[in-house]
């Protein structure tokens, strides 16, 4: 077949240099995120290749997407632009025909989408998640690098320490500058390590002394002890005990009834379903004059991309606060948006038109 096999491999050509490019661009921005992230110390600097590794995982059903809307536009606008969409039309091709290689080059790309979101998007997550809560359960002393400074999460605690001991379960002459809007305090002792209390965090430090000013009459101590208890926070709940429908799989958010389960389970499957949608859309915008040449129709598919795009997010957000249903508003939006623009490649065609199930639909150009 002359006429599937020459769309197929140059949309297949197409389809993995846009996904290459989208996927080198937006490697780039997580990393970078994931570094500043990395030195706030919201993760172990060693896990940076890991956390980046699941981010990258968690943004390919969007990629995949747009990457097979790009190409869908971007080979069907240079086939007008060439007058080979006219040669293919005077031979008795409608528009609808091209919807057999585009579904046929799309499977693909739509069973790895929903493999994604339905299964490594959740288990990204949930692994981003983990390194997270083992990194801040480690006591601070481990998570600070030996001569470097290490701010704590909400910037009120400075550390330093000259080297680690005991399995980095212990440092050893630390160094801590504790503030907030009224004192500041300098800390430093001989040894110091982090211990768990309850629900709460102490770092424990022993031979040191502490000098303390008041900010507002600017008064000044200075003391010494042999031990001393400071109070750097609350344990960080287990994994368990925190139940995110992001880190949760889809067999396990599937018997849920709660609003947010069942808004995560709208964007999981609603996006499946909109990539479809976005070939559909891809054959309808791709459509222009021969004599214009002009990029008019990628713009285009960008904005349908980012309106449809937030929809899915304002569609989750009514879902997930229990203002709609789940599968009736489902088949609302994607369902309406499919019918929708079947009937406006319909109206593409002209009214003499027929449908590829109606008989007679093609007097001429069979492949």
């Amino acid at each position: 077949m002359l006429f599937d096999s020459s769309l197929r491999r140059e949309l297949w050509r197409s389809f993995v240099g846009t996904l290459v490019i989208l996927l080198t661009v937006v490697m780039t921005m997580v990393l970078i995120r994931v570094l500043g992230q990395a030195t706030k110390g919201s993760f172990a600097p060693s896990d940076v290749s890991l956390i980046l590794s699941y981010a990258v995982v968690g943004q390919l059903p969007v990629l995949l997407a747009l990457a097979l809307f790009i190409a869908v536009v971007t080979v069907l606008s240079r086939m007008w632009r060439d007058s080979e969409m006219v040669v293919w039309q005077s031979s008795g091709l409608p528009q609808w025909r091209f919807l057999r290689p585009l579904l046929r080059t799309a499977w693909p790309v739509v069973a790895l989408v929903a493999l994604c979101s339905l299964m490594a998007k959740p288990w990204a997550y949930q692994q981003t998640e983990l390194l997270k809560y083992r990194h801040e359960k480690r006591s601070d002393m481990a998570r600070v690098a030996p001569g470097q400074f290490q701010s704590s999460a909400d910037g009120q605690r400075v550390f330093f320490i000259d080297s680690h001991s005991e399995g980095q379960e212990r440092g050893r002459n630390v160094f801590m500058v504790l503030g907030d809007a009224q004192s500041e305090a300098v800390v430093t002792a001989r040894e110091g390590s982090l211990t768990l209390d309850g629900d709460h965090r102490y770092l424990v430090l022993s031979q040191g002394e502490r000098s303390q000013t008041n900010l507002v009459t600017g008064e000044k101590t200075h003391a010494r002890f042999e031990t001393a208890r400071i109070l750097v926070g609350e344990a960080p709940p287990p994994p368990e005990d925190v139940q995110d429908p992001r880190s949760m799989s889809t067999m396990d958010l599937m018997p849920l009834s709660r609003a947010d389960a069942q808004g995560e389970l709208a964007w999981r499957w609603g996006f499946i379903w909109a990539t479809v949608n976005l070939v559909l859309a891809g054959l309808l915008l791709s459509t222009g004059n021969t004599r214009r040449h002009s990029s008019w129709n990628i713009v285009a598919a960008l904005l349908v991309f980012v309106v449809y795009f937030n929809f899915m997010g304002l569609h989750q957000t009514w879902v997930a606060k229990g203002q709609v249903a789940l599968w009736s508003s489902l088949l609302a939006l994607h369902g309406g948006t499919t019918a929708a623009l079947m009937a406006m490649i319909r109206l593409k065609d002209g009214p003499f038109r027929r449908w590829p199930w109606q008989r007679g639909a093609s007097q001429g150009g069979q492949p």
